[in-house]
């Protein structure tokens, strides 16, 4: 018998057709509404200008925040946007240049930096009479600057060409002043030791021979004919308490102190280092000057005499001598007027001789 085949199955209708529940389909419409909104708020920030840049806009469009998910930042761009914010810039400073050799600077480095020393015992008769004649060229030192640094100059006739009567101090280094030179006249002009005697007395000058000390205060390259008034309101007085009023000569004038020092083996003190420092930093190029006189002078001078009781003297010896002199030479004068005039005076009496 045969089986009858079933009937087939009939299509489901659309309305039996299960729909998807309302939360479902919101969920699509708003991954597509946040997409659309990416979108839009991608392309207006895009076209929205820096407000610092010049001709930007005047600051930033409005965007919800609420729909825009934040975008995470990875580890190491963060560290090393960081880095680039906070790391110190360096900048490499290069060190001074050296000075240049022949430079008073150059030479400045050179002296020995130390305290001012007492002045106990100076005296101007301890660098020599003034003026002596180191040079032995028949002048004594004062004529022989006032030729060198005057112009317009009178020589006294029957003098070798050394005693000058009269001449103009065209420029005065210490007051830029022209200055006139009379023999006899008012005291206008003086010779200035550039470094002072009391100055180098207290820095060294006190242990120096004799002979040392009278070079050193008729060294040509120490002294200068100036203004008399300028001069002694210098007095005794180093670079750091005392400077030329003339500031165009200021290099110059510490360059000379600096090569006189120098040359001597003198100190400075601090503050006077400082003081010259400062002033060659305006001029680093300025040279040390130099001079060819010897730091001994060749003539013995006159010494003054010595603060130590006199030595006592034995008996005249056989020779007759009436008087021992100063340099340690005999004298047979028979008068005390004169005696040892040019030997430095007399140390002691050897005879009771009449005036």
């Amino acid at each position: 018998m045969a089986v009858p085949s079933a009937p087939p199955a009939a299509r489901p209708s659309a309305d039996d057709v299960p729909r998807k529940s309302w939360p479902a389909r919101h969920k699509v419409w708003t991954g597509a509404g946040v997409v659309l909104l990416l979108g839009f708020t991608g392309s207006a920030l895009g076209s929205t200008h820096d407000p610092a840049t010049p001709g930007g806009h005047d600051g930033p469009a409005s965007v919800s925040t609420a729909a825009i998910a934040p975008t995470p930042t990875a580890p190491a761009a963060t560290a090393a946007a960081t880095h680039s914010v906070t790391s110190p810039v360096t900048t490499e400073v290069a060190a001074p240049a050296a000075p240049k050799a022949g430079t008073a600077l150059a030479l400045l480095a050179q002296l020995r930096v130390k305290g001012r020393s007492a002045k106990t015992g100076y005296d101007r008769a301890a660098f020599g009479p003034a003026w002596t004649d180191t040079n032995r060229n028949g002048c004594d030192t004062r004529n022989d600057i006032l030729r060198r640094d005057l112009t317009a100059r009178t020589v006294k006739a029957g003098t070798n060409g050394c005693k000058i009567l009269a001449g103009t101090l065209s420029v005065d280094p210490y007051t830029r002043q022209a200055i006139q030179f009379v023999y006899g006249g008012a005291s206008e002009i003086d010779i200035d030791h550039v470094v002072a005697l009391g100055d180098a007395w207290q820095k060294g000058g006190s242990g120096w021979v004799f002979r040392k000390r009278l070079a050193f205060a008729n060294d040509p390259m120490n002294l200068l004919a100036v203004d008399a008034s300028a001069n002694r309101q210098k007095g005794d007085g180093d670079a750091a308490t005392w400077l030329p009023a003339n500031k165009s000569y200021r290099c110059a004038y510490v360059a000379r102190q600096v090569a006189v020092k120098a040359k001597y083996q003198l100190w400075v003190t601090s503050a006077e280092r400082t003081s010259i420092a400062r002033v060659l930093g305006g001029c680093p190029g300025q040279a040390a000057p130099s001079g060819t006189a010897p730091t001994i002078s060749p003539v013995a001078g006159i010494a003054p005499p010595s603060s130590k009781a006199p030595t006592a003297v034995s008996p005249a010896p056989v020779s007759g001598a009436s008087a021992r002199c100063r340099d340690g030479s005999l004298s047979y004068s028979a008068h005390r007027r004169g005696t040892c005039s040019d030997h430095g005076g007399v140390a002691a009496w050897l005879k009771d001789l009449p005036s």
